[in-house]
């Protein structure tokens, strides 16, 4: 028997979506994908913060749709507590099987205090679980790499070795945006040759593609490429 807000995710279908949401998310069960666009998720869950539906919603893990799990990240994203907002990451990070889930998912409470994060990070870091290696990866990029930058967490970043194709890729992006941003501090990295070959190319890729850094130096990293 459906639930009710399993019913609601079938009002808001959309066909010709579905079929680029299974393409976009191969790591998932195309049987499992609804095709519900992000506003309209991101709207039901406004819709249905705060009410005794959505705890109870909350309550229920593991899922059986996957815009479930994206409803559920948007709904726990509204947490202002920070205690209460890591509570509910951590039991709803081992059953994300999706990098569309991981990035999707911001939480409140985290971006007023980031630096507690930063032991949850570590352990996170270390995990068997490639999307909470990901979301790992995306906190240092999201909340560590303007303000409350140290050099240290690139280190940790470039350390985290992984068979995983979205591991790879979230290093490689973490390092482009950390070329656009902290690019002094970040450019060693690339010219010690310190990530595999593959992070290393698609960074200097990414990193050209971004407006944000100079024509200087994409010429400068194009020489860097490993061949």
């Amino acid at each position: 028997m459906m639930t009710e807000i399993q019913k609601e995710l079938f009002v808001l279908q959309d066909k010709g979506y579905q079929a680029g949401s299974v393409k976009l998310n191969p790591s998932v069960d195309p049987d499992t994908i609804i095709g519900v666009r992000i506003p309209a998720l991101r709207k039901l869950a406004k819709e249905l913060k705060g009410t005794e539906e959505a705890e109870g919603f909350l309550s229920l893990l593991p899922h059986k749709y996957f815009e479930e799990y994206q409803l559920h990240s948007f709904l726990i994203g509204y947490i202002k507590d920070f205690d209460e907002g890591l509570a509910q990451v951590e039991r709803l990070l081992p059953y994300l099987n999706s990098w569309a889930l991981t990035d999707s998912m911001r939480i409140k409470a985290f971006d007023r205090d980031p630096e507690r994060l930063l032991t949850h990070i570590d352990r996170w870091l270390g995990s068997d679980h490639p999307y909470t290696v990901r979301y790992a990866i995306l906190c240092l990029m999201n909340y560590f790499l303007d303000d409350h930058f140290q050099p240290e967490y690139l280190e940790k970043v470039s350390t985290v070795k992984s068979e995983a194709y979205y591991v790879n890729m979230m290093i490689a992006w973490y390092f482009a945006t950390a070329l656009a941003k902290q690019y002094k501090a970040t450019v060693p990295y690339i010219e010690e040759q310190r990530l595999s070959k593959w992070v290393h190319n698609k960074t200097i890729q990414k990193a050209i593609e971004s407006y944000r850094i100079s024509g200087e130096q994409k010429a400068y990293l194009r020489t860097l490429k490993i061949k």
